[in-house]
């Protein structure tokens, strides 16, 4: 089927950083805010807030990983991307904790070739759920200056105490966001909610234990998710109340203030 309908708004593009091409869809004008879709791909929710972005007065770019682009989310859908993402292995690292994806490398040089293009003070990302821990990762590139783990989902925990507490990020990486944090006065926001098995409590306590105060958590009661195909899960998507005062309307505006504060939009 044709789903091109839901990025009408959208320029694509291929990025090619040598060792990989993508599409990628964009919109907006102002500093870059890259946004990397969920499982089971881009979809209309995810293309939802990216408009939000947008209109705030930033240049969205929207990455297209897996999935159909414009596809809506269905239970089928989202169990058939999530079990080829568990076969990937060239590009997606998904049950090692302290491993970041191949595919980081290629957002890194997408987030400066964004800054380079769009200009402010650096670039704004946000990964969800199998790429939540992607932003945190792409920190090693200088132009990334706010980081967001939206429900950060990866290394699958699936009963392990040590890929509870892990996230798909190497401790080089985490090594550089803190220092960056400390030497730049950055930080990074952190959603889940409370109770989703996919984003164990102990990654949350990892993260809160590693960055102190440079990591601000939003943790969101169960009771107050939209109804979905999966649960409450996708905080920023799926699952957001879609209502002025609802604390997941409150996170999304939340996210997008701090794009703003700390690329200069």
């Amino acid at each position: 089927m044709d789903y091109s309908a839901a990025l009408k708004d959208y320029t694509p593009f291929e990025f090619d950083n040598g060792r990989w091409v993508r599409t990628v869809y964009r919109r907006g004008t102002g500093p870059a805010a890259i946004i990397i879709h969920e499982m089971p791909g881009l979809h209309p929710l995810v293309i939802r807030f990216a408009d939000r972005v947008a209109a705030a007065g930033m240049t969205v770019f929207l990455p297209s990983l897996f999935g159909d682009p414009g596809r809506p989310v269905s239970r089928g859908y989202a169990l058939g991307e999530i079990f080829k993402g568990l076969c990937i292995s060239r590009e997606f690292s998904v049950w090692r904790a302290g491993k970041s994806s191949p595919i980081v490398d290629w957002l890194r040089a997408l987030a400066k070739t964004a800054h380079g293009e769009c200009g402010g003070k650096g670039v704004g990302a946000v990964g969800m759920c199998f790429t939540g821990g992607y932003a945190l990762a792409m920190m090693t590139e200088p132009s990334v200056v706010a980081p967001v783990l939206s429900q950060p989902s990866i290394p699958i925990a699936a009963g392990s105490k040590k890929r509870s507490a892990g996230i798909d990020v190497s401790p080089a990486e985490i090594a550089c966001a803190k220092d960056r944090f400390e030497k730049e006065d950055l930080s990074m926001i952190g959603l889940r909610f409370i109770g989703d098995a996919a984003v164990p409590e102990a990654r949350f306590d990892m993260l809160k234990n590693t960055f102190g105060k440079r990591f601000e958590a939003i943790e969101i009661a169960e009771k107050d998710a939209e109804p979905g195909p999966m649960g409450a899960h996708s905080v920023l998507t799926v699952n957001l109340q879609d209502r002025p005062g609802t604390p997941t309307k409150l996170a999304e505006e939340r996210v997008i203030a701090f794009f703003k504060e700390r690329t200069g939009a």
